[in-house]
């Protein structure tokens, strides 16, 4: 915490870690206690710590795949669930929405409303054909450093072959369930010509999270960077608002697909 965390300098965070140093915990229990409330300082409200009980039953949460489906004129619409699985069935999930979506579309809905999270990583990959490539499409900044993530990283990570670039619309739908990797995902899209975002401001979690596993077998979540978007704005724990705030995202973004 003290060497990576976001916001793990100056009083408040010196305060807060010698507090923890100076603790002396009876039990785990005790020393989970210790640790949640030196995270919150460190790291911020994206921060958390999975007890070891809870680590195992964390790998084997289950996780939907995307849907895909054409509508009137030609109008692709996906649908990208919270990803949590491993790496081949990363590649399962970012190949259902490559392989279904046909070269000939004049636009796309892409529906990112209830995705809270998870490996962002498949996600990209999933829609990387509505994202040129060339300058780094996001980026982390620490307390360090800014590191960037180009389109070709994120399919080498996943072993997805490259497919060419659509330019064509998009529309993007959020909600303020749409966090952590979905903000990712959304923000990987900003600054693009003809993207357009209906719907609800989002959670607010668009910061970049490190795992480290203790020796007990929990896992420490630490919130290491924010979010930055090509246009420069950083992002981290306000929520991001849409182009069109709206109650019906669906329709208001299919009516500007159809009106472009």
């Amino acid at each position: 915490m003290d060497k990576n965390g976001l916001y793990a300098e100056g009083a408040q965070w010196d305060s807060a870690k010698r507090v923890a140093l100076q603790s002396n915990p009876q039990t785990m229990d005790d020393a989970y206690s210790v640790v949640r409330k030196a995270l919150k300082v460190a790291g911020g409200k994206h921060s958390f710590l999975v007890p070891a009980s809870s680590v195992a039953e964390d790998k084997e949460r289950e996780w939907e795949m995307p849907s895909v489906s054409i509508l009137d004129n030609n109008i692709a619409s996906v649908k990208l669930p919270p990803f949590h699985g491993n790496r081949e069935e990363g590649i399962k999930y970012a190949s259902s929405v490559i392989d279904g979506i046909p070269d000939d579309i004049s636009g796309i809905i892409i529906d990112l409303r209830g995705n809270v999270g998870g490996n962002m990583y498949p996600m990209i990959a999933a829609v990387h054909r509505f994202i040129p490539d060339g300058d780094d499409m996001l980026r982390f900044k620490t307390r360090k450093r800014t590191s960037g993530i180009p389109r070709s990283y994120v399919l080498r990570v996943e072993s997805v072959t490259e497919k060419s670039y659509l330019d064509c619309p998009v529309a993007i739908l959020t909600d303020s369930l749409t966090a952590s990797s979905g903000e990712a995902t959304l923000l990987c899209f900003r600054g693009l010509k003809n993207v357009m975002t209906f719907g609800c401001p989002t959670a607010g979690y668009a910061s970049s999270n490190c795992p480290y596993s203790m020796p007990d077998g929990s896992s420490l979540v630490l919130t290491t960077g924010c979010d930055v978007a090509r246009t420069g704005e950083v992002f981290c724990d306000d929520p991001i608002a849409p182009n069109v705030p709206t109650i019906n995202p669906e329709t208001d973004a299919m009516d500007w697909l159809l009106n472009l």
